[in-house]
């Protein structure tokens, strides 16, 4: 390897002592690209203790091929990395991946750069990777989006090479609405609960013990009983004095005229 390199020093001001360039011109007229450089920076996991570090263009390719990788999927930033990217597997004899290029999904009305939410989190407009306003992995898991829907939502969109893809994440959030449908057994909850009382309602002492399924979609997926008596918490935000001629309804048995 070390026919097709050669060491270039650079001044100080950029912090690096010397960069190692692979001796080549490629068709484009771009020429000897970096393989290692030396950075004098303290790295966040190694500290102080290794300051050569490899560039994309020489690890790349060498640990898609050391690791039988097949195809090297990347965004199309990358594309025109793909001529350095095979001219170092043939120069070394190795064996050489296929590296395909598509465009990034992107979302609207949110950021998925990581240079970006980076500096939201360091400007502390949000908590973390987690914050539930954004869309990273971390906080769609915190937000309880199943990775099922997540998996499908990327299937049904799909791959593709043209530029500006747009996506509305309304369309990631029907898939998680129709996997939670399926897998998420149902409970009822009164966040501001209003009390209401029955006054006519038949069997006062007793209270009808009504079925309700777990899982609606799935009607083998079990059931659980809901008691209905003469004692009734409504949302409060759900309450309107209105005329009499106006109903209230309780699911799809009972209609309450107020």
């Amino acid at each position: 390897i070390h026919t097709y390199m050669y060491v270039l020093a650079l001044t100080p001001v950029l912090c690096m002592e010397a960069v190692v360039r692979m001796k080549v011109t490629f068709p484009d007229g771009k020429k000897d690209p970096v393989a290692y450089r030396i950075k004098l920076a303290t790295h966040p996991r190694t500290g102080d203790s290794w300051r050569v570090y490899p560039t994309y263009d020489f690890a790349h390719c060498l640990c898609d091929s050391i690791e039988n990788i097949t195809h090297s999927l990347c965004t199309k930033e990358f594309q025109h990395k793909r001529p350095s990217y095979y001219w170092l597997c043939n120069a070394l004899d190795v064996y050489c991946p296929v590296q395909w290029e598509y465009s990034r999904l992107s979302l609207k009305h949110t950021l998925l750069s990581k240079r970006k939410i980076l500096k939201l989190i360091q400007a502390g407009v949000i908590s973390d990777w987690d914050d539930p306003r954004l869309y990273t992995l971390s906080a769609l898991r915190r937000r309880g989006f199943p990775p099922r829907a997540i998996n499908r939502f990327c299937a049904e969109v799909g791959v593709s090479a043209s530029d500006g893809q747009m996506v509305h994440p309304e369309v990631l959030e029907h898939f998680a609405k129709e996997e939670l449908n399926r897998s998420a057994r149902r409970a009822m909850a009164v966040l501001c609960p209003l009390k209401v009382v029955i006054t006519n309602f038949p069997g006062k002492e007793d209270p009808l013990q009504i079925e309700v399924p777990d899982f609606p979609s799935v009607p083998s997926g079990g059931s659980h009983v809901v008691p209905f008596g003469s004692t009734l918490y409504v949302e409060r935000s759900d309450f309107m004095e209105v005329s009499f001629q106006h109903a209230l309804h309780l699911n799809d048995h009972y209609v309450l005229p107020l």
